[in-house]
């Protein structure tokens, strides 16, 4: 039973904006979140321990925004709520929005707002090398997308050899799975993961080619895309064995 907890109008005077004055001078802020989690436990037990405090939760909103200095309230909005369910894993999803109703401007109005709403979501992705040091570049990657802020890896599959696809790439294979919870959309996901073969040597020269690290999207939760840059779950996943064999060792029920 997925619920809710609001914290409605909290007034906080902070730091934060582009200009020299907003700098100097602290400025209220006004911030507004929905928080959703599960607290059919808490209630049943009456017991703290089984939900969230929303008092911890406003004491942390209040220590960020004061113990930070930003230029845009759109990276204070982020950082917060990123902060937030970062901390509090019983958060699914929270809903964060800040106003700052004194920003400096020579016209009448009630409120500047941003808003945004963030939750977690279930990734597999299939990785490869067949060049170089195969075993120690996998694990590179991993420890680099456990890095990133906004993905946590949770299981990891034994390393798996396997004979070139494609017709085209020369040598032999390593691969493995990873399971990861991000706070990414599948199209910025996309755009760390290559980021992340580009800083392991990646070159996109020749399709299906020898490469030091590949990274592919399997499945992201229920979730089906079919563009020109992405396809969900990956396209042929099902005739690959250097796909299925991993990714049934750390997630059995997805076959």
């Amino acid at each position: 039973m997925q619920t809710t907890i609001e914290i409605k109008n909290l007034k906080i005077y902070a730091k934060h904006g582009v200009l020299e004055e907003e700098k100097k001078t602290a400025q209220p802020f006004i911030f507004n979140a929905t928080l959703y989690v599960n607290y059919l436990n808490a209630a049943l037990s009456d017991d703290l321990a089984q939900t969230i405090s929303y008092c911890d939760v406003m004491t942390d909103i209040k220590d960020f925004c004061e113990n930070n200095s930003f230029n845009l309230i759109e990276t204070l909005t982020y950082k917060c709520a990123l902060m937030l369910i970062k901390k509090y894993r019983a958060i699914d999803k929270i809903v964060l929005a800040v106003n700052k109703p004194e920003a400096p401007f020579d016209l009448e109005f009630e409120t500047v707002q941003t808003k945004l709403s963030m939750c977690w979501h279930k990734v597999y992705l299939s990785l490869g090398s067949n060049i170089g040091r195969k075993q120690a570049q996998l694990k590179k990657a991993v420890k680099l997308l456990d890095a990133e802020e906004e993905i946590e890896v949770k299981k990891v599959s034994s390393f798996y050899k396997n004979p070139p696809y494609g017709g085209v790439a020369t040598e032999e294979f390593i691969n493995i799975a990873v399971e990861i919870d991000t706070l990414l959309d599948p199209f910025d996901l996309l755009d760390r993961i290559h980021k992340i073969e580009a800083a392991l040597g990646r070159k996109r020269t020749v399709r299906w080619g020898n490469r030091t690290m590949d990274i592919d999207i399997i499945f992201y939760d229920d979730l089906q895309i079919n563009t020109r840059d992405l396809t969900i779950p990956h396209k042929d996943y099902k005739n690959r064995d250097f796909v299925i064999v991993p990714l049934s060792e750390i997630a059995p029920h997805l076959f």
